[in-house]
C-alpha cells in the first residue's frame, strides 16, 4: 500500500502543481518566501481534504463493503479522467489572478476536491489516514516549491503534462483497486 498511497500522493499534488508552475510562469519575480507560502497552501489542502473524505466515508463504508472496490474504482476513473480532460482544456496562467493568501485559498480549495473523494476511498480501505495526509501533505509542499521553480525557469510547457500524469495515474491505481476487490490479482 505504500507504493499505491505514494503513486496517489504525486498523483493528487498535480493540479497543485500545474497551478504552481503556472504561478511561476506569471510571477517571474516568485522568491523562495513566496514559493514556500504558495506551497503551503496546497500542501495543507491536499492533506486536510483526504481526512475530511476519509470520515464521511467511514459514516457509511460498511454499508458498501461488498461493492466498496466498485465506488472507490468508479471515483478515480471518473477524476482521473477529468483530470486528463482539464489538461488538455486548460490555460492554468489565467487561473493564477494574483497570489493573495484569498486567491490562494480559492485555488488550494479547488485543486482539492479531488483528494476529498480520494478520501472516501480510503475509508473503504485499510488506510492509515494521518500517514496518508502527511504524505499527500509533504509530497504536495515540495512539488509545488519544485513547480515554481520550473514555472519561474522552463516555461509553461509542463503545466498541462504534469495534470495529465496525475490522472493517469489515478485511473490506473482505480483498475488496481477494482481487479484487487475481484481477486483477479
Amino acid at each position: 500500500m505504500d507504493l499505491e498511497l505514494f503513486l496517489i500522493a504525486i498523483a493528487l499534488a498535480m493540479d497543485s502543481v500545474a497551478v504552481s508552475i503556472a504561478s511561476g510562469v506569471k510571477y517571474k519575480s516568485i522568491d523562495l518566501f513566496l514559493a514556500l507560502k504558495i506551497a503551503l497552501f496546497f500542501g495543507l489542502f491536499q492533506g486536510f481534504m483526504p481526512m475530511i473524505g476519509f470520515f464521511a466515508g467511514n459514516l457509511f463504508a460498511d454499508f458498501v463493503d461488498d461493492y466498496d472496490h466498485f465506488i472507490a474504482f468508479f471515483i478515480l476513473l471518473f477524476l482521473g479522467y477529468k483530470m486528463i480532460k482539464e489538461a488538455k482544456e486548460n490555460e492554468f496562467e489565467d487561473e493564477v489572478t494574483d497570489l493573495k493568501n484569498r486567491t490562494l485559498l480559492f485555488l488550494a480549495v479547488a485543486t482539492s476536491i479531488d483528494a476529498l473523494a480520494v478520501g472516501i476511498t480510503f475509508s473503504f480501505q485499510n488506510v492509515d489516514i494521518f500517514y496518508a495526509v502527511g504524505l499527500i501533505s509533504v509530497a504536495t509542499f515540495v512539488l509545488c516549491v519544485v513547480g515554481v521553480y520550473i514555472g519561474k525557469f522552463l516555461g509553461s510547457y509542463l503545466e498541462s503534462k504534469a495534470e495529465f500524469f496525475g490522472g493517469v495515474i489515478l485511473i490506473m491505481l482505480g483498475f488496481k483497486i477494482l481487479l484487487d476487490g475481484l481477486n483477479i490479482i
